[in-house]
């Protein structure tokens, strides 16, 4: 009898995109293997009785979007889950890793307008849609004079958005446009000098059971060790700093041979203040690029504003 796998994915068309993308990965390596995707509703998905509010700190923030996955992976009612990295809290629910990537996609944000061509073509008071405090935050920080509204949905849903004029602009990560060949739609990259990235972006994640021997021995085959290193440094710096996806935080790490560039910025909500910190050293193991992560972590907490987080 073929062995199974269920796994669980919200029901985006970016999320069941990348979702395929670890059920074609696991069945070009495991022949035979009967793979079978789940999709499960999340608190997190949004409808549009909700208006344009933001995720709820008090009610998971974005924990949300992996809340209900995470309740069927404990039950035994599927195998594992996939999840955008950056979407997941600092911290998982007990009894539950994500030790497995596929490859890092491009993890920079992109700028989206119909009528202006970057950030400082924005006159003042023009009006930019994002549900992300980060982007919020970075982009006061250099355009103070910038209205920002609350833009929920998925990608083909905010992209309708600003084709309505709800916004003159907004943002979006680039790997979810690229995921879904929405390149067209880009009108500036960000880099991660100018823009930092959220911790996990352009990653996939898969997460399961602590201890499921069965589902790690399937995916160590298909999981990236390069993107696993910075996706463990960049999770460890953001669990130090404990934030919420009310703290505007950014992390990026870049792993050329075996030395890593960790970068970490925590910034006020309103951008009037920005605070970073970067790292280079070498990183050969998961514990390395832990504790690289968790150095930056602890230099940059002490000096931030007390409340911030």
């Amino acid at each position: 009898m073929p062995q199974k796998l269920r796994i669980g994915s919200r029901g985006s068309q970016l999320a069941m995109t990348q979702t395929n993308m670890v059920a074609i990965a696991l069945r070009n390596a495991h022949a035979g293997l009967d793979v079978e995707i789940v999709e499960i509703l999340t608190s997190g998905d949004w409808n549009p009785s909700q208006g344009e509010t933001r995720l709820m700190e008090a009610k998971g923030g974005k924990g949300q979007f992996a809340h209900e996955i995470e309740q069927r992976i404990l039950a035994g009612e599927i195998d594992c889950g996939v999840h955008s990295l950056k979407d997941m809290p600092s911290f998982l629910s007990d009894g539950l890793v994500i030790e497995h990537f596929l490859p890092r996609a491009d993890a920079r944000d992109v700028f989206l307008s119909l009528k202006y061509l970057n950030i400082e073509s924005l006159p003042m008071g023009a009006v930019v849609g994002t549900s992300s405090l980060r982007r919020q935050a970075f982009l006061l920080s250099k355009r103070p004079d910038i209205k920002i509204v609350a833009l929920r949905g998925n990608v083909p849903t905010r992209i309708e958005k600003l084709a309505q004029g709800q916004v003159d602009a907004m943002f979006l990560a680039k790997a979810g446009l690229d995921r879904l060949s929405f390149q067209s739609h880009i009108t500036q990259i960000l880099e991660p000098d100018y823009f930092l990235p959220a911790c996990g972006q352009g990653t996939i994640g898969i997460e399961m059971r602590k201890d499921d021997t069965r589902v790690a021995s399937l995916m160590n085959t298909i999981s990236c060790t390069r993107t696993a290193l910075v996706s463990i440094a960049e999770r460890a710096a953001l669990q130090v700093l404990d934030g919420s996806c009310h703290t505007p935080i950014g992390a990026y790490a870049e792993l050329v041979g075996e030395r890593m560039h960790l970068r970490v910025a925590v910034a006020k909500q309103d951008g009037s203040a920005t605070f970073f910190d970067e790292i280079v050293g070498p990183v050969a193991t998961m514990d390395d690029a832990r504790t690289l992560g968790q150095v930056v972590g602890h230099r940059l907490k002490p000096r931030l504003p007390e409340g911030i987080l």
